[in-house]
């Protein structure tokens, strides 16, 4: 009989595993991205730091050409904030920036939609005139609507009446101050709907087909498969084209002041008018600094406001 006899081998606990290499970290990227993040972050911190060291100076035109500025505290905003016609004008810019920014976003809503349902050759020419609006210069653009109001050669006047409507023979726009704030706002919503509605429709055609085909089986109409898909999966998308709006009409200078100035009277007055008139009517640079600064502060609040509902929403959702 043959016994077979087996060595009993120790058992040897399997070898660690290498410790992972680590990872060499590259600064060759942020090199490369360095100076242009240094230069942007200078053009816009530094105006705004000057602008606030200004505010809280007495600095007039004889600082300016002396350059013996002295710091004064709060006092400009104390002045700028104790006056009347300053919160006049707060209020005024509140409406003229609300009136504006729903009806950019109402007539870019419709645009957008118009766009999704429209056939390829139709809506690229859509598409090119709405590009060719929004690369129109400000300048131009405003210098055209001066000409289409014009009192006596303008085409808006003519076109009236031929209507019918004699009293518009002549018509002065630009010296009735309703008249003249309803033109700036359709001025500025002409050059504000362009951005809005390319925007909206990229976002649109990004939802899925099979939504709307779900929608419209189950007997869902346009304003139903809009309020229940399109408006909640682009709700971001909605309220980040609102909140660029609101920046862009509240800090319209530009058209304002090349019609009417802030006329007639103070009918058009907004607080970037307002505060350019003051720095420089009244060569009160320190005054025109504080309202700038109290705008931006205004804005700030706002935006912050609104995107805290915002998030509220998408919490909630």
């Amino acid at each position: 009989m043959t016994t077979t006899l087996t060595r009993a081998v120790p058992h040897r606990p399997p070898a660690p595993p290498p410790p992972p290499r680590r990872r060499r970290t590259s600064w060759w990227p942020y090199l490369l991205i360095a100076p242009t993040v240094l230069a942007t972050a200078f053009l816009l911190l530094y105006p705004v730091g000057r602008n606030l060291v200004i505010s809280l100076q007495e600095f007039g035109l004889p600082q300016l050409v002396r350059g013996d500025a002295r710091f004064v505290g709060l006092a400009n905003y104390t002045r700028v904030l104790t006056d009347p016609e300053f919160w006049s004008v707060v209020r005024r810019t509140l409406v003229f920036t609300a009136i504006n920014v729903v009806l950019i976003m109402v007539l870019s809503t419709l645009v957008a939609l118009l766009l999704v349902r429209l056939g390829r050759w139709t809506r690229l020419l859509v598409m090119s005139g709405l590009v060719l609006v929004w690369a129109t210069p400000v300048i131009a653009a405003t210098t055209v609507f001066q000409w289409l109001f014009q009192s006596r050669l303008g085409v808006v006047n003519w076109v009236l009446v031929e209507l019918g409507l004699d009293r518009y023979r002549d018509y002065t726009w630009f010296a009735d101050g309703p008249a003249t704030f309803a033109i700036l706002v359709t001025l500025i919503v002409w050059q504000s709907v362009p951005f809005a509605a390319l925007s909206l429709y990229a976002a649109m055609v990004t939802i899925p087909a099979e939504l709307y085909e779900a929608a419209r089986i189950d007997g869902a109409g346009a304003w139903r498969a809009f309020t229940s898909i399109t408006f909640p999966v682009l709700r971001a998308m909605f309220g980040l084209i609102t909140c660029l709006e609101v920046i862009w009409v509240a800090k319209a200078f530009v058209q304002i002041w090349v019609i009417s100035q802030g006329g007639p009277g103070r009918a058009t007055t907004t607080l970037p008018v307002y505060a350019f008139q003051v720095a420089q009517s009244l060569q009160r640079y320190d005054l025109g600094a504080a309202v700038s600064t109290l705008m931006v502060l205004l804005l700030v609040l706002a935006l912050l406001a609104y995107f805290r509902q915002l998030y509220r929403q998408e919490d909630v959702t």
